[in-house]
């Protein structure tokens, strides 16, 4: 992999990663832009003890913009983007409009291939270990930053999930807290490891192995199941078979063997729901988030990633209404065991 740092016109930084060692990514962004002006602010809800950013600035963010306007396709002929080449195949660069920014943190925004109208589903399994080995890089470097806590990739699919940009990308943020479902998990481990002497998601890994009628998908290094307590109708757990808190701590074997296990589920979630013409359905929505251990009070987490859905039948939506936005009590329509039929039903 190669590794291209360099700078846009207002002096947010942008690395292309490329395949090819000889990859020249000398192109300058000739766009006029002012500097960005990040108006992030950090407040904690004492009634919770959570955080929460402010940041009025991400108002005035691009949306939807129509595809010869997108600003995450290479720039071209008469139009400049936030990526200067002509072509790339996975760029990173700090967010325009983060919600993160300077002492409170860092947003970036990771794309995953030129090409507008592809899903990470449809990409090859070498360009798929690719954003692996970015969003591994990503978490190497931005987890060194001052005060910076954790660092979580994610990504969001589907105008459903509230994506303002239809281009296939995800994100990172580094959080400079420990971001409240964190911080819940760790609690929880800590007190499985006092009262049983065993780590939490060892335990749950070896329960959904041991319980075949959840698990989706396994291979050598990773296995793919449903949760016993799932709390979104179709929501799948890819855990490696060895405990690890991060991205970067992965061995090159389980690196290799991500990519076929991860494209594969993808591919499952865009088969779930039929599509019935004369309006075909459009590809499901979709979460998918890296869970790494944080810097400090994280000792007993262990890396892992939960692909979920908010569709629950082809023409309806998991809407988090009152028990769920009001209270964070999940009532779920589909049971554990039937989604994790589902999804084998329509493997490749």
């Amino acid at each position: 992999m190669k590794r291209t740092t360099t700078k846009l016109a207002d002096g947010r930084e942008l690395i292309y990663y490329d395949l090819d060692d000889c990859a020249d990514r000398d192109v300058l962004d000739r766009r006029a832009l002012e500097p960005v002006e990040s108006q992030s602010e950090l407040r904690l809800d004492r009634a919770t003890g959570d955080w929460v950013a402010i940041a009025s600035h991400r108002q005035g963010r691009t949306h939807l913009p129509p595809t010869d306007a997108c600003p995450l396709c290479p720039s071209g002929e008469g139009r400049h983007s936030e990526i200067p080449t002509t072509e790339y195949e996975v760029v990173v660069f700090e967010n325009r409009f983060p919600s993160l920014a300077g002492r409170v943190g860092r947003c970036e925004v990771v794309c995953f291939t030129s090409e507008h109208a592809k899903s990470f589903a449809e990409l090859t399994e070498r360009r798929a270990r690719l954003v692996l080995d970015a969003w591994t890089d990503r978490t190497e470097q931005l987890a060194s930053f001052p005060g910076i806590e954790q660092v979580y990739c994610f990504e969001n699919r589907g105008a459903e999930i509230g994506v303002t940009l239809a281009h296939p990308h995800g994100q990172v943020y580094a959080f400079p807290f420990v971001p409240p479902r964190t911080a819940k998990m760790a609690a929880v481990a800590d007190t499985h490891r006092a009262a049983t002497g065993r780590n939490l998601f060892e335990d749950l890994l070896a329960e959904a192995r041991a319980a075949t009628s959840r698990v989706v998908l396994a291979g050598e290094h990773w296995t793919a199941f449903v949760p016993y307590a799932a709390r979104w109708p179709y929501e799948v757990h890819l855990y490696p078979h060895r405990r690890v808190p991060d991205l970067t701590r992965l061995s090159e074997a389980e690196r290799a063997e991500f990519p076929g296990i991860y494209l594969e589920l993808l591919r499952r979630f865009d088969r779930l729901f039929p599509r019935v013409a004369p309006a075909p359905q459009a590809p499901t929505p979709y979460i998918s988030a890296w869970h790494q251990a944080p810097r400090t009070g994280g000792r007993e987490l262990a890396l892992h990633l939960e692909l979920f859905t908010v569709r629950r039948t082809a023409d309806k939506l998991k809407y988090l209404a009152g028990v769920e936005s009001g209270m964070e009590s999940f009532v779920n329509d589909v049971a554990p065991e039937a989604a994790a039929q589902r999804l084998r039903e329509v493997a490749s």
